[in-house]
């Protein structure tokens, strides 16, 4: 048996004739136009873009290097946007963006700019914008369905990856599929044996036996050629293979089990001959049913630096130098690091502590964890409801499973996390990284919900770190729960200097203390998890505006800490501050538990509006929706101001107030017993 045919990889990225190609393209149509030397020109000048220009943004580089050619065959056969070219998870769509006119990359991520994923709002040819694995065939099913309704003839091509392969939705879709026989629909398998890391489980096995197989059709059409030439018995001993067909392929290239759905199965295609791919492509679009084309690429094709990274071949890069592909800075510590350092020092301890990963190994810092003790880290494939699952299952047997995973990629499980851990009372701790304004990766990357989504969880527990110092301790406090869910959720990037702690009152770290002689302090400032430093710079602003401030942080933030309702009774406001959405957040929670304790003070939560925010950085959508220390701090001073019956102070974009309104909030601070500020606050 002989693998199928690949064209040799280049050593560097191919050159074409600079962009003369690609600057021609302003369409999908501008494809028909091009020879068979041309369509390769164009691929090699894709590569050379798309290193040179996400070298200098960052992004997806690797998944769309693999897909150039499977890209220009897509478009050349199906007429976008009539027909419907469906992406999996948007990780690469960037030549997919250039072949539809999207061609200026300066911008890539940033505010202003091109998205990382499908945009509706960029253009008509991208139909969805999901960029969660495991959907698009649902999607495409669904759009299918519409247009037999419809009565249209418009076809739809959905692109899905052997990673994406392993999630259950995919395979939930694929049984509808399966059921109508007549229903045109395309499946693109991009396999490249990788989703982030390489693709593990009972389906990649079996793509990887597909992949070393010669193909059935091959074996028959050369069999009937044979029999149909010996006379007498030639033609019904063929028809008596033929009737074998399922047993046949099954031993010759076992594809059944797509067959056995009921599914056409065409390849393996080498997904970088444009030629075969336009083939294989062409005769399942014709087809009047459900087709699967199993299509074999290189993940970071052309790019020797991609090629040659075992982890996840260049899968998301940051900015890099084009040559090298070497990260051009470096920044400090990150809040995953701290995270994967610690289970490994968790791992020596205890020998029930295993870890649980949905296909992102790496990202989530688990690949030290996983070296250390590989026998204790399973990888369940881009299936997180079954992780939960199994994570139950393993406290049940008596381990204390670690689930690291995107908070965003946890909405997906909550229905487990409820019935199957909480319900059961297992001891499962959840690891949410990337919580909060993660920014870049737009719409569906932010891990805004988590708090408010698991709020109604009975038991569940939630720590939101503020330093690196913090991951370490809740962490550990995390898995000495036997009895519940818990969840450590910290932020994205780099983690700050360690915040320390003045005081505490019951479970809560007291961050910050209002002067000496303050009676009855302004402001309870309640700050959630990274936003501890941001919330000490409130507190500074108020100090300038006369305004006593106490910032606690309760490190858990679900159950409500017993003490913070008697603290709030001390103090005449209270405000929460949280990268979360406001609604049901840890500002509802406290709400809630100041009106079961009889506390009647005024509450003011800030948080994330109900909304999906655009890609920008974190810093940008922070200010865009108001979570600033001088956008708090002003509506604060406001607050403050409007119980004390005194005019609003007018702050500065700074934060700072004007002279005027500074002495007459001065004046109202000395009246309610307030220390008062010190001579260099009032200017």
């Amino acid at each position: 048996m002989q693998e199928v045919p690949r064209k040799a990889s280049p050593a560097g990225v191919v050159a074409g004739d600079g962009r003369a190609l690609l600057s021609r393209i302003k369409g999908p149509r501008d494809l028909d136009r091009l020879s068979s030397e041309q369509l390769e020109q164009l691929a090699g000048e894709i590569r050379t873009f798309l290193v040179d220009e996400v070298s200098k943004t960052g992004g997806h580089l690797g998944p769309n290097l693999g897909v150039v050619e499977l890209t220009i065959a897509l478009h050349r056969v199906f007429d976008s946007p009539k027909d419907k070219v469906l992406f999996d998870t948007g990780h690469q769509s960037y030549v997919h963006k250039l072949l539809t006119g999207r061609q200026d990359f300066s911008k890539l991520k940033a505010k202003g700019g091109l998205s990382g994923y499908p945009s509706r709002a960029e253009s008509e040819h991208d139909v969805i914008e999901n960029s969660h694995a495991s959907t698009v065939l649902g999607w495409a099913e669904g759009i299918a369905k519409a247009n037999e309704v419809r009565g249209c003839d418009n076809r739809v091509a959905a692109v899905i990856g052997d990673g994406a392969l392993t999630g259950g939705m995919a395979w939930e879709a694929l049984n509808n599929i399966a059921a109508a026989k007549d229903r045109p629909l395309v499946i693109v398998v991009n396999d490249n044996e990788r989703s982030y890391a390489p693709t593990i489980g009972g389906l990649a096995n079996h793509l990887a036996t597909l992949r070393t197989t010669d193909g059935y059709e091959r074996f028959l059409a050369r069999g009937k050629d044979l029999l149909e030439r010996t006379p007498v018995v030639g033609k019904p001993l063929y028809e008596t293979l033929h009737g074998a067909k399922k047993g046949l392929k099954d031993f010759i290239a076992p594809q059944g089990m797509f067959e056995d759905l009921g599914l056409k199965y065409v390849g393996p295609i080498d997904g970088h001959d444009i030629e075969a791919l336009e083939s294989a492509l062409t005769r399942a679009k014709r087809f009047g049913g459900p087709v699967i084309v199993h299509c074999l690429t290189e993940k970071g094709r052309g790019y020797q630096p991609a090629l040659q990274d075992e982890a996840d071949r260049f899968h998301a890069v940051g900015k890099i130098h084009p040559d090298t592909g070497l990260p051009i800075s470096s920044g400090g510590k990150d809040w995953t690091s701290v995270f994967g350092d610690e289970m490994v020092e968790l791992g020596k301890e205890r020998k029930d502590i295993v870890a649980i990963t949905a296909a992102m190994l790496q990202p989530v810092g688990l690949d030290k964890f996983a070296k250390a003790f590989p026998d204790r880290v399973y990888d369940v494939g881009i299936a997180e409801q079954h992780g939960a699952v199994s994570a139950a299952g393993m406290a049940t047997g008596g381990l204390h499973p670690v689930f690291a995973v995107y908070a965003t990629f946890l909405n997906r499980a909550f229905d487990q996390v409820l019935m199957d851990v909480a319900l059961h009372k297992c001891g499962v701790t959840f690891v949410l990284d990337r919580a909060g304004v993660t920014g870049t990766d737009g719409a569906s990357h932010n891990g805004m919900w988590d708090m408010s989504i698991l709020q109604v969880v009975p038991g569940l527990r939630i720590a939101a770190p503020r330093d690196a110092d913090q991951v370490r301790a809740q962490l550990r406090e995390a898995v000495e729960v036997d009895d519940a869910p818990t969840v450590v959720r910290y932020s994205k990037g780099a983690v700050g200097p360690a915040v320390e702690a003045v005081g505490r009152v019951g479970g809560m770290d007291v961050l910050r203390e209002p002067a000496e002689g303050v009676t009855r302090p302004d402001v309870l400032l309640v700050s959630v998890g990274a936003l501890a430093p941001m919330c000490l710079e409130i507190a500074d602003l108020l100090d300038k505006q006369g305004i006593s401030t106490t910032v606690v942080d309760p490190r858990w933030v679900k159950p409500v800490d017993a003490a913070l309702p008697g603290l709030a009774a001390k103090h005449r406001v209270v405000v929460t501050v949280e990268d979360n959405v406001r609604s049901g957040g840890v500002g509802s929670a406290v709400s809630q538990a100041l009106r079961d304790a009889g506390v009647d003070v005024p509450l003011r939560d800030f948080g994330i509006p109900e909304q999906f925010l655009d890609h920008a950085s974190r810093k940008e959508v922070m200010a865009e929706i108001g979570l600033t220390a001088p956008d708090i701090a002003r509506q604060v001073t406001g607050l403050v101001s409007k119980i004390d019956g005194l005019p609003q102070p007018a702050l500065r974009a700074d934060g700072e107030a004007s002279a005027d309104d500074t002495a007459d909030a001065s004046e109202g601070a000395r009246a309610k017993g307030a220390a008062e500020p010190a001579e260099a606050t009032r200017d």
